[in-house]
């Protein structure tokens, strides 16, 4: 005859290979889960490997066009394939020694968001130490007006941008992408709501000690919002490195296109490349994802306050 005890430790037993179970199926899930995410990468990676023949033997009906620009109907199932029949380096001699166009194009979308990521930190830095410094209705009615714009989508602003670009003459240069990603609202409103964790009395403290607004801008504010300038850099440089509205409406010289807008326009001629290039621009986002990665988390639950 079963005790008390015995009956307790037979529903602990059950309990613990309950919560064994949910786990294992949870952590199945998110594998998963996390494969299904990381399959487009590894299908780019591999099929960069293959020949012009093959991919378009392969994926050339997906991009078909008839004479008149049309799309062509697919009859047949396109199949995925992983694993290419000749492993073939020509799509990466190609890009990189045979077709430098595309390299210009990659050196575009970095000449194109390096500065945007530096400048719009920089702005945003002091725009909001600004804001999180004496709060008032004028500042807080301007700080709502950065939250509107920021809600907007930047299809809503593109054409406003496009005219102040022409009346100001920068249409088919650099400025007319760099300026409106500098003054942009999105890091301004991150970095307030980060700055206004920062305990007052830490910045009251440094006042009394002597401290000017700049020092206490420069030596307190911005070193206990590092995390947070580190997350806001990685988001924006990923936003800006994959535009490719901005520069279709803004930039007349395909020339002065970035390597995104290329993606975005794949054609019959360029299927064979097309995996090489997206390889070659998947590379420094990823190299800042997993050099920045601790930044990123520490940016979004550290919240700006003193660590204990």
């Amino acid at each position: 005859m079963k005790t008390y005890a015995d009956i307790r430790a037979l529903a602990g037993r059950r309990k613990r290979l309950g919560r064994k179970a949910v786990a294992g199926l949870m952590a199945a899930f998110l594998l998963l889960l996390s494969i299904g995410f990381l399959l487009p990468v590894i299908f780019t990676f591999t099929n960069s490997f293959m020949s012009a023949s093959e991919i378009s033997a392969n994926y050339g009906a997906v991009f078909a066009t008839t004479r008149t620009g049309g799309r062509v109907f697919i009859g047949r199932t396109v199949m995925l394939k992983f694993i290419p029949d000749i492993v073939t380096f020509s799509q990466y001699a190609t890009v990189l020694f045979k077709s430098p166009a595309y390299l210009f194009k990659f050196w575009n979308s970095v000449l194109y968001t390096v500065p945007i990521v530096i400048l719009q930190l920089a702005v945003a830095s002091l725009a909001s130490y600004g804001f999180a410094r004496k709060r008032t209705k004028v500042k807080e009615i301007i700080f709502f007006s950065y939250i509107i714009l920021m809600l907007m989508p930047y299809q809503v602003t593109l054409v406003p941008n496009f005219l102040v670009s022409r009346a100001l003459h920068l249409v088919n240069t650099h400025w007319a992408i760099w300026l409106p990603g500098i003054f942009s609202p999105f890091a301004v409103f991150l970095l307030t709501k980060f700055m206004r964790r920062i305990p007052s009395g830490v910045l009251e403290a440094a006042r009394i000690d002597g401290a000017g607004e700049w020092q206490i801008f420069s030596l307190i504010a911005l070193p206990l919002s590092k995390g947070g300038l580190a997350s806001i850099a990685i988001l924006i440089f990923i936003d800006y490195w994959n535009m490719v509205e901005q520069p279709i409406v803004l930039l007349e010289d395909e020339e002065m296109h970035p390597l995104s807008v290329f993606l975005s326009r794949i054609n019959g001629g360029e299927i064979s490349l097309a995996f090489a290039v997206a390889v070659i621009y998947m590379i420094l986002p990823l190299l800042i994802f997993l050099y920045g990665e601790e930044y990123l988390v520490e940016g979004i639950t550290y919240q700006g306050g003193i660590k204990g």
